[in-house]
């Protein structure tokens, strides 16, 4: 058995994580207290450990109150005496120093019990203290204790729209500033596009977190769906790495997932699977929002299209041929093109907005218009912020030096010449193979 360990960090990510653990649950037929309702379904490899950490002791109270508190061992449960007050610096400096030790040796006992460690998924929110500074704290201690071991990021970006803080670009800043260098993948779940699919495509008047997570938790069950159940093309969290990332210090993606329709809109709606791939290259589907997208100019360098349901491989064939001649979408030259097929659709639970679907697909894409998502939505109000140095001294009073902010802020600027300096490059992994036989 080879398990991962979910890190669940801050409120939105033990927020998002529950709703990622009730997807899971459905999906493995197992109840909120964690037994199987089915003793015929033990073959699929659901055994997975997980940990979930945050600063503020409600939010873990929440959890062990809540639904699916028998689903979770108090054991590895950990809050602090105090909350990291939306200030990354707290989260990564002051009190997110105090409780590291009790981490550590949390995640060292969880790892001491299982039988391969096939590495960490990281659920945090990028704009608050906690997920972002303790987020980031975490992480650079993995990175030291288990390099080996890959990390993929389910990384919640600030919207404007849910925004509860005026210093989240600073967060989201200097959190970004960590990612790139210490993520195997990062998943750009971008709140205000996942806001406006769900008013939008969703028709919720006015969408809460609930809403959100739970669309994101479709995404992520898709995403692991492949390690969670035995096929044929199972894969691993290294093989889903090096297919998704090229080159280092480009690992955050973009997604974008089809049919979106509401619960009441599917018995009046018909899609083909060639609809439905094609639906997912629409920036309106996607979960990441981009002010300026230019499908022409803009290069995908990595795509993995994950299908479920009752998809024949003839089908999915003949989507990924769409894909290599349809002139809408811009491909560099080595791009590889993985499809993944899984037979068990996404399951349906009864608080969900989305409908459900015989088939369905999620796309998970390297593109080089990413950086121009954080210059606009978190570099220019960050420059607006520092110029005035608002709210700078509630950084430096807990220990941060201010250089920070300007080395996080080079960083970003290097990391969009990163990107436009790849468009004439040629991965050394793909230089001599032919992707057309590599990516089936």
């Amino acid at each position: 058995m080879r398990e991962i360990l979910t890190i669940e960090i801050g409120q939105a990510g033990i927020q998002l994580g529950n709703a990622i653990w009730e997807q899971y649950c459905a999906e493995h037929d197992v109840d909120n207290t964690g037994k199987r309702k089915d003793e015929r379904s033990r073959d699929d490899p659901l055994t997975t450990f997980f940990e979930e950490t945050n600063l503020e002791p409600s939010v873990i109270d929440n959890v062990i109150n809540g639904p699916l508190a028998a689903l979770f061992s108090r054991e590895f449960l950990l809050s602090g005496k105090e909350d990291a007050a939306n200030n990354f610096a707290r989260g990564f400096y002051s009190i997110g120093r105090q409780m590291m030790d009790k981490v550590n040796d949390k995640i060292r006992k969880i790892i001491e019990n299982v039988d391969s460690l096939m590495g960490f998924m990281i659920v945090h929110s990028i704009g608050g203290g906690t997920g972002s500074g303790l987020g980031s704290l975490i992480l650079e201690r993995l990175v030291m204790d288990y390099r080996k071991k890959s990390k993929i990021g389910f990384d919640i970006y600030p919207s404007s729209t849910l925004s509860t803080c005026v210093i989240e670009p600073y967060n989201a800043l200097l959190a970004t500033h960590c990612l790139v260098d210490r993520v195997d993948v990062s998943l750009v779940l971008d709140n205000e596009a996942i806001y406006d699919i769900c008013q939008n495509k969703l028709l919720i008047t006015k969408p809460d977190v609930n809403n959100l997570n739970r669309l994101i938790s479709k995404v992520i069950s898709s995403m692991t769906a492949y390690i969670r159940f035995k096929t044929e093309l199972s894969v691993s969290w290294n093989e889903l790495s090096s297919a998704l990332v090229p080159f280092p210090r480009i690992p955050f993606l973009t997604t974008g997932m089809s049919p979106i329709v509401p619960k009441t809109h599917v018995s009046s709606t018909s899609y083909t699977l060639q609809d439905i791939v094609d639906q997912c290259f629409k920036p309106s589907n996607w979960l990441v929002q981009y002010t300026d997208f230019d499908p022409i100019e803009d290069k995908y360098m990595a795509l993995t299209l994950n299908f479920r349901g009752d998809i024949k491989s003839k089908e999915a064939n003949a989507g990924y041929v769409w894909l290599k001649t349809n002139n809408k979408i811009s491909l560099i030259d080595w791009c590889p093109i993985r499809l993944n097929l899984h037979e068990i659709p996404a399951a349906s639970l009864e608080v969900d907005d989305i409908g459900a679907w015989t088939k369905s697909t999620v796309m998970i894409a390297n593109n080089t218009a990413i950086p121009r998502m954080f210059t606009k939505r978190i570099v220019e109000k960050f420059d607006y912020l520092y110029s005035q140095r608002a709210f700078v001294h509630w950084y430096i009073r807990e220990k941060m030096e201010e250089t920070e902010f300007l080395e996080a802020r080079q960083n970003l600027k290097f990391l969009e010449k990163d990107y436009l300096d790849i468009l004439s490059e040629v991965p050394t992994d793909y230089e001599n193979s032919d992707t057309d036989d590599d990516y089936w």
